[in-house]
């Protein structure tokens, strides 16, 4: 039983305007009355709604409040980590969730320098021009992976996107050189949580000193995702 409502919202996770139950039951692999018995316990529990808009059947809030917990939870364990990154490198860290198509700043440990950079959390940034948007794409399958490229880069040639994510999976990090923000460039790395959310982290700095420090803050972030897979068992 749980087995099968897992494979229900994982298939109406990437449906973001609904699906019928017979659409849930093909992509499934499940039958229809199957799916209709498990959807209706589902909805008592506000795990999913009827889309207001007459889309069908879509996640509903309660797993909103789920992933909110999930990503605090995320932020309190990697807490520790984003310091010693910080302490070892000098530079700011930051934690960053996929939601929406975007990356999601969920925490920061502020640089130790005077001339640093800083993003408020909340802030939401795009992926393929960011070290933790990049990073995350590179441990994606790859028809997702993909599929998210053509959308923040509709009509554009995304070849060399994929010759850079290639270079990120036989590297492990992935680096923004001024791509993003003129005078700032990043390294990355990305992971999985238990859910099978998206997080990166990354650590930007002013690119007058990246080339001198990028030594030092690929050593402290190697150090970083060994500590997140070890201790979380989390997934990179």
């Amino acid at each position: 039983m749980i087995a099968r409502a897992a494979a229900i919202l994982r298939v109406l996770k990437d449906e973001r305007s609904g699906l019928s139950l017979g659409q849930i039951a093909t992509r499934a692999d499940l039958p229809r009355s199957t799916v209709q018995r498990i959807t209706g316990a589902l909805a008592a529990e506000r795990f999913i709604i009827q889309d207001p808009r007459g889309g069908g059947i879509r996640l509903g809030p309660e797993l909103g409040a789920f992933a909110e917990a999930a990503n605090f939870n995320i932020a309190e364990r990697c807490r520790a980590i984003l310091n010693d990154v910080t302490r070892d490198t000098g530079e700011t860290t930051d934690l960053a969730v996929l939601r929406n198509g975007g990356m999601i700043f969920l925490d920061q440990v502020p640089g130790l320098h005077r001339l640093r950079t800083v993003s408020s959390v909340g802030d939401v940034f795009p992926l393929t021009t960011t070290a933790n948007g990049l990073a995350c794409l590179a441990i994606m399958p790859g028809d997702e992976a993909q599929e998210v490229i053509l959308q923040e880069q509709a009509g554009k040639d995304i070849a060399q996107i994929q010759d850079r994510l290639d270079e990120i999976r036989s590297t492990g990090l992935a680096y923004d050189r001024e791509e993003h923000t003129p005078g700032i460039s990043a390294i990355g790395f990305a992971f999985r949580d238990l859910s099978g959310s998206y997080h990166a982290i990354s650590v930007p700095v002013p690119s007058t000193r990246f080339d001198e420090n990028a030594p030092r803050m690929e050593l402290a972030l190697r150090r970083a995702e060994a500590r997140v897979t070890a201790e979380f068992g989390l997934r990179p």
